[in-house]
């Protein structure tokens, strides 16, 4: 029996056969026009899980389920989508019975988009084996998945594990959760534009040199997750001015992170993963001088994550049902 996993995401809807040994047999995916109507979204959904089936000539009959990762409160008891900010009509919206409706009465789990790629990720990928494993992933936003025994841990609510709003500067940059100074609002690619956009406006203000004004050509609108580690690389002291105050910021969160749940492994996903060592050594250098068990060993382990962009996918073909 082969399950179909969904990563609704506020751009795309990409969709996947999944085996028993988490393979991909066929993807597709389709814009999600997020704006639309909830249940035009979930028509979408039905559509491409039946296009799915016609392009592997696989019955629906065939798929055990279909798992849907999705941004924002996914209340896996009710099956309701409760609130979402990428997905404005997905208010208390029953995506289970929706979908299942659909899809022939298929049965149908739903569970947070950061958890199901957390799940992704112990199941088949960068913490595959572990009993305890924690994602982080860094993006438009801090998003974080906690993994025990195969299953995500999301609270009595189903809201937990809300990683990247732990507070690392008291009174410092406004958050859109509400807050100030989570940590997503510093260790988030946004959060690296940001610091790094300061940096160009400090150096102009003192007539200071950097690469960061000719890497975006002089429009601070361009500087991108990037830019501050192409300056870096390139041996700009702006540049490291900002990765430095980037990397501080990041090693104070995942040694929060790694003091309260202690996993085996902590898998760090995101476009800014792609820095390689040049992100990955500084963390390990310093990491385990912060940590509470850092006279301790065995330590929880730091890896980059394996799966990209199929995570999601992959994690809700994974989700219990």
């Amino acid at each position: 029996m082969y399950a179909i996993g969904i990563d609704l995401g506020g751009t795309n809807i990409a969709a996947g056969i999944v085996d028993n040994n988490h393979h991909i047999l066929c993807k597709a995916s389709i814009p999600t026009e997020r704006l639309r109507d909830a249940d035009a979204i979930t028509a979408d959904m039905a559509a491409l899980c039946r296009k799915l089936c016609n392009d592997a000539s696989l019955p629906l009959e065939q798929i055990d389920f279909i798992g849907v990762a999705a941004p924002g409160v996914a209340n896996r008891a009710t099956g309701c989508i409760e609130t979402s900010c990428n997905l404005p009509s997905f208010v208390m919206y029953p995506l289970v019975d929706k979908l299942s409706s659909l899809l022939d009465g298929k049965r149908v789990a739903i569970e947070n988009d950061a958890n199901a790629a957390a799940i992704a990720e112990a199941a088949a990928g960068a913490a595959k084996g572990t009993r305890y494993s924690v994602m982080i992933t860094l993006g438009t936003g801090v998003g974080g998945g906690v993994v025990v025994d195969g299953e995500a841990y999301s609270g009595f609510n189903f809201a937990g594990a809300e990683l990247g709003h732990i507070v690392i500067e008291k009174n410092g940059r406004p958050c859109s959760c509400g807050r100030h100074g989570c940590w997503e609002c510093y260790s988030s690619a946004t959060g690296l534009i940001k610091t790094t956009r300061e940096k160009l406006a400090e150096c102009r203000a003192a007539g200071r040199v950097t690469q960061i004004e000719s890497l975006c050509g002089g429009d601070p609108e361009k500087i991108s997750g990037k830019t501050a580690f192409q300056a870096a690389r390139a041996g700009d002291e702006a540049g490291r001015e900002v990765v430095a105050s980037y990397i501080d910021h990041l090693v104070e969160g995942l040694a929060n992170i790694i003091n309260i749940f202690q996993p085996e492994v902590l898998t760090l996903g995101g476009g800014i993963c792609y820095e390689g060592d040049f992100l990955l050594n500084p963390i390990n250098d310093r990491i385990y001088k912060e940590i509470y068990t850092k006279d301790h060993d065995p330590k929880t382990v730091i890896r980059v994550a394996e799966l990209g962009n199929d995570a999601g996918i992959i994690g809700a073909a994974c989700l219990p049902h």
